[in-house]
């Protein structure tokens, strides 16, 4: 299983040119039912606009140049996702 990465960390896609930060984890992706890794924003822009945010894969990363804050409360709401990961994998 994939390991998600935290809230803040800032990545590359594969062929792509700006960096992303992640704000968002397991995205459902309006219209359809879709769930993604992360949303994420232009760096070091941020989320300036709703047209620029980005739906992306872990599997579409290239490079992570920073990984986010993590903390107690990060690591147990990491299992929680982690978890929901799982169950969507069994279905």
């Amino acid at each position: 299983m994939k390991e998600l990465l935290p809230i803040g960390s800032v990545v590359l896609l594969k062929k792509g040119k700006k960096r992303l930060m992640i704000y968002g984890r397991l995205q459902l992706q309006v219209g359809t039912e879709k769930v993604w890794d992360y949303v994420g924003c232009y760096y070091p822009e941020g989320n300036i606009d709703p047209n620029n945010a980005f739906l992306f894969d872990h599997e579409q990363i290239e490079r992570i140049y920073f990984i986010g804050f993590q903390d107690p409360e990060e690591f147990e709401f990491k299992k929680y996702l982690e978890e929901k990961l799982r169950e969507r994998e069994a279905e």
